[in-house]
This record gives C-alpha cells, sequence and structure tokens, in this order.
C-alpha cells in the first residue's frame, strides 16, 4: 500500500464544494479544509504508485476548481488510528 497527503490550492469560495466531492473518492481516507497558504488536504491510500498517479490525474486534478497540488508520499508511518 502506498499512503500519500495532497495538499491543494482552490480557487477562492470552493473549499467546501470541492472538499466533499474529494471525501467521495475511494482513495481518500480524510480530507480536511485548512487555514493557511494551502486550502485543503487529503490522505490517500492506493495500491501503487501507478494508482496514485492515476488518482491525482484522472480524478483529482480534473476537478475545475483546483489551482495547485502538492503531493507527499509517506515513507514509514508511526502511527495510525
Amino acid at each position: 500500500m502506498v499512503y500519500g497527503y495532497i495538499l491543494v490550492t482552490l480557487k477562492s469560495g470552493a473549499e467546501r464544494d470541492v472538499c466533499e466531492k474529494v471525501a467521495n473518492f475511494e482513495e481518500v481516507v480524510q480530507v480536511d479544509e485548512l487555514y493557511g497558504e494551502y486550502d485543503a488536504i487529503a490522505k490517500v491510500q492506493v495500491k501503487d504508485l501507478a494508482d496514485l498517479d492515476k488518482f491525482l490525474t484522472d480524478k483529482l486534478r480534473s476537478l475545475s476548481d483546483i489551482f495547485l497540488t502538492t503531493t507527499m508520499i509517506v515513507a514509514k508511518e508511526y502511527k495510525s488510528e
């Protein structure tokens, strides 16, 4: 399994709508609206890096209100819920 965190910059005013859409993707474990440099963060779980690429390209970045994404892949998990 591959886990990643995706920081998202959105068009102003689209935060709640986009977070609700992203929360419905099967790859998304958690999505949160943020204050600060980024507007949202999503934790995703996929089978491999190819699936992560497909998720980012075909699902997440295809949402019209998403301006920019920054992806961080988890190297090692120390504590999980």
